[in-house]
């Protein structure tokens, strides 16, 4: 698969971590960006200003060290607040703008944002070319296939995306109604990347190695994004673009390697929030690390009880030595019968 261009930079592969609120922060792009992601957007950043000097708006911005090209995302419905966003994240160290229209969240869509814009077309040309106009790096679009299943209209906002001057679309196949439930169209993908020149990446449901090369055979898409499935599983990036390249599959991280990464991200997370707010986001990223494992269920209650860093650090990797010690008492077991 030829390597994607957006604007002048060219990504080393064709797999993208989605932007995703309250999960893409820096630790976690830094980590997917290691572990195979060819590009890492932030999270959703507001476009009203008056918004950015909490705490929260300035740890979701763009910072010192973040992986390059440094794609920023921003959300909103006025025209004039998006251009103005999109140039103080440029003057800020944004390389690459991406405009939120495909956000379902109601918090987003009541204030006429996110995939609400795809109601009024008009509104959406007014936004691409206030945006593109007040920057000098690429602009790119994430958009739904369209509000609500009789009104699919990604195809036409497509096409005044590239005329506006977009430089990539990323569609996530379903409408805005459908939310994250039922299977993505990706025949309206198919049909989008065939309406425009401009490169397109598909978004939604991709989970595996298998899943990465059909959506790419059906869509015919330059990339795709990931999102909810690198929850928990950052290195499904270097596992999708080794299938894709080879056919063959790399072997599943051991516990070694993932109690390895689990505890840099845990590290990552206290030095990047603080210790109180670090110790809060980890929760959840650990509940998605060990949500499949013997025993992660009942791990998890005890873990969100913690409150210390340290104690967070010790009782991960105490769950570790257990689950090695359960995995060598079934293998001598094995070995008696």
């Amino acid at each position: 698969m030829s390597a994607v261009r957006i604007g002048p930079y060219t990504l080393r592969n064709n797999l993208i971590l989605a932007p995703m609120a309250g999960v893409t922060d820096q630790p976690f792009r830094t980590l997917c960006q290691r572990l195979g992601a060819g590009m890492v957007v932030s999270e959703m950043v507001s476009s009203d200003m008056s918004l950015w000097d909490s705490r929260k708006s300035r740890l979701r911005r763009i910072h010192e060290g973040d992986p390059e090209p440094r794609s920023v995302q921003i959300a909103g419905g006025d025209a004039q607040m998006m251009a103005a966003a999109a140039r103080a994240n440029v003057e800020a160290g944004a390389q690459i703008i991406d405009i939120n229209m495909g956000c379902p969240a109601k918090k987003v869509c009541n204030k006429a944002a996110g995939s609400a814009l795809l109601r009024d077309e008009a509104l959406v040309s007014e936004i691409l070319e206030a945006v593109i106009g007040a920057v000098q790096v690429p602009v790119t679009l994430k958009i739904r296939t369209g509000w609500d299943r009789a009104n699919k209209n990604g195809l036409n906002v497509a096409k005044i995306a590239e005329q506006a001057g977009i430089q990539a679309l990323a569609v996530h196949g379903r409408t805005r109604a459908d939310l994250y439930t039922g299977e993505a169209e990706y025949d309206t993908i198919a049909a989008i990347k065939q309406a425009v020149s401009i490169p397109v990446f598909a978004n939604g449901d991709i989970t595996s190695p298998e899943k990465a090369r059909a959506v790419l055979d059906a869509t015919g898409v330059d990339g795709l994004l990931i999102g909810r499935a690198a929850q928990g599983r950052p290195w499904i990036f270097r596992e999708i673009e080794h299938y894709l390249r080879t056919g063959q599959h790399l072997p599943t991280p051991g516990l070694d390697e993932v109690e390895r990464i689990l505890l840099e991200h845990l590290a990552a997370l206290h030095a990047f929030y603080g210790d109180v707010m670090g110790v809060r986001i980890a929760r959840k990223h650990v509940g998605w690390y060990l949500a499949t494992r013997p025993g992660g269920k009942e791990f998890r209650s005890r873990f969100n009880a913690l409150d210390e860093t340290h104690a967070q650090c010790a009782n991960v990797r105490e769950f570790f030595r257990e689950c090695r010690q359960s995995l060598e008492t079934k293998d001598e077991q094995g070995v008696a019968a």
